[in-house]
């Protein structure tokens, strides 16, 4: 399939309704780029457009007009099985990600199986001066080494970032709150230490206290740590 004749299968997806709602939740994106396709359905497109041998000129036809095509970029690269061809294809469409959603959805299988070649990505990614590249960054991070491969080396680079974009801080309080849901001794003393802005501090400690992987004894003192 081309260019044209994805964006004109998108339009017969079209959910007016759900159009109208993501214009909403996603302020970064003007209204008129959002056609409205439902995800499940972008998913089951992606799958279709994945096998197609023509898919490339899609994937190099960016930036693309449409919010959807980049849900729909985002959901091809994340079915590509090849990690250092998923790698690139990220890479060249990251600059491209003008949106939480769309940062959010990218997530490749393939990253999963390459955790070291992963990581040189995310040290270079988390000091991008793009704003999704950044919460991408933090995002994989969180995803792929908070659990057997976490080190707190890797929460470091997370309290180091600094930034005044809001998209970039509510990323570091998600990462802060599901840290302390999986490594919860190792990761308190960030917020003891008041290594984080106070924003996303407080932040990380509300979603934390909202946690139901989160003990009441540690909410409890979680809610002493708070910063006026």
């Amino acid at each position: 399939m081309n260019r044209d004749e994805i964006v004109t299968e998108l339009f017969r997806m079209r959910d007016v309704d759900y159009a109208l709602l993501q214009a909403k939740i996603i302020p970064t994106v003007a209204a008129d780029r959002i056609i409205g396709v439902r995800t499940p359905a972008l998913r089951a497109f992606a799958k279709d457009l994945y096998k197609d041998r023509d898919k490339e000129d899609f994937l190099s036809c960016t930036p693309h007009q449409y919010f959807d095509e980049d849900q729909l970029h985002a959901f091809v690269i994340s079915l590509e099985k090849d990690f250092d061809k998923c790698i690139a294809e990220a890479d060249a469409f990251l600059p491209f990600i003008d949106n939480w959603a769309t940062c959010d959805q990218l997530s490749p299988k393939a990253f999963k199986r390459e955790p070291e070649k992963l990581l040189q990505y995310i040290q270079s990614w988390i000091k991008s001066d793009q704003t999704y590249t950044v919460r991408f960054a933090i995002g994989m991070l969180m995803r792929h080494f908070l659990d057997e491969r976490f080190e707190v080396g890797y929460a470091d680079m997370v309290a180091e970032v600094k930034s005044e974009e809001y998209y970039i801080n509510m990323m570091i309080a998600w990462y802060f709150a599901t840290a302390l849901a999986k490594q919860y001794d190792r990761i308190v003393p960030y917020l003891e230490g008041k290594r984080l802005d106070g924003w996303v501090h407080n932040k990380a400690i509300r979603k934390s206290v909202e946690s139901y992987r989160i003990t009441d004894e540690q909410k409890a003192y979680l809610k002493t740590l708070k910063v006026r």
